[in-house]
């Protein structure tokens, strides 16, 4: 399928989704709205991984893009959700974590053929929030861009950056800092925190919906084998152990290596404290 570009002359951006998380797992995510900003400003547009993802760099750029990467013009086609999922944290299991400042907005197939997720981290607080405000700061979603496009061109799978807008808004940390919001590219958002979520409720049937869907969407070849759950649970441990030593080689320090940090495409994701 190839993605209809967001013209400048269109006033409703469309990305050319085609969404199956949100269509084919319901109970999994909340529907919900990325918050509008007072002042975006577009401070970094990755063109190649737009056009990568079949998209027209032009009509991503300026006050346009700015909106639309802000989170103020929602593409028509996206379907915005917050993720369920569990995590174990520093030594202890939370049962409930969830995207507190991230949504999905829905997914891409790119040129070469491959589903894609587009995301956006810091657009705002959701049911998963848990006390947070929802926001990220200019500087680590800079940091983001710098060292997940540094990590792509090692050869390091990784999620990368496609966009960030600065808000306009304040972000309270331990001092003032602006905001920002990034939009983060993935070939899924499906984590091991994913799976516990359910497997921590006893709820097989959606740990089983779960399960087929990731192996019909990295693991195709599985699909008609015996025993095919636990061929997909060593296809997701190869893939994270291969990632673990491609960092250590480089001397990459990811510092949240949670459970609800690690992807079961074997990407890099969240580059937080690394």
């Amino acid at each position: 399928m190839s993605s209809q570009p967001a013209h400048a002359a269109d006033p409703e951006p469309r990305f050319g989704f085609d969404n199956t998380y949100a269509r084919e797992l319901p109970g999994t995510f909340v529907a919900w709205q990325p918050a509008k900003v007072p002042s975006p400003r577009l401070l970094f547009l990755n063109e190649e991984l737009a056009m990568e993802l079949g998209l027209d760099p032009a009509g991503l750029r300026g006050d346009r893009g700015a909106a639309i990467f802000a989170g103020n013009l929602v593409p028509v086609d996206a379907e915005p959700i917050a993720q369920a999922y569990a995590g174990h944290q520093f030594g202890g299991f939370s049962p409930q974590l969830g995207d507190g400042r991230a949504l999905l907005l829905g997914e891409l197939v790119d040129r070469a053929g491959l589903r894609r997720d587009v995301a956006f981290k810091g657009s705002g607080r959701t049911p998963f929030s848990r006390g947070g405000d929802g926001k990220a700061a200019v500087g680590p979603m800079l940091r983001e861009v710098l060292i997940g496009e540094g990590m792509h061109a090692l050869g390091i799978p990784t999620t990368r950056a496609l966009a960030v807008a600065a808000t306009g808004e304040p972000v309270h940390r331990e001092q003032v800092l602006p905001g920002a919001v990034l939009t983060r590219v993935a070939a899924s958002h499906l984590r091991v925190g994913t799976f516990q979520f359910f497997a921590s409720r006893g709820d097989i049937d959606t740990l089983r919906q779960l399960a087929d869907y990731a192996i019909a969407r990295h693991d195709p070849e599985l699909a008609g084998v015996p025993d095919r759950y636990r061929a997909l649970l060593h296809a997701v441990g190869q893939r994270q152990a291969r990632l673990i030593a491609q960092w250590t080689n480089v001397g990459f320090i990811h510092g949240v290596m949670n459970t609800d940090n690690m992807t079961l495409s074997g990407e890099t994701i969240d580059y937080g404290p690394c």
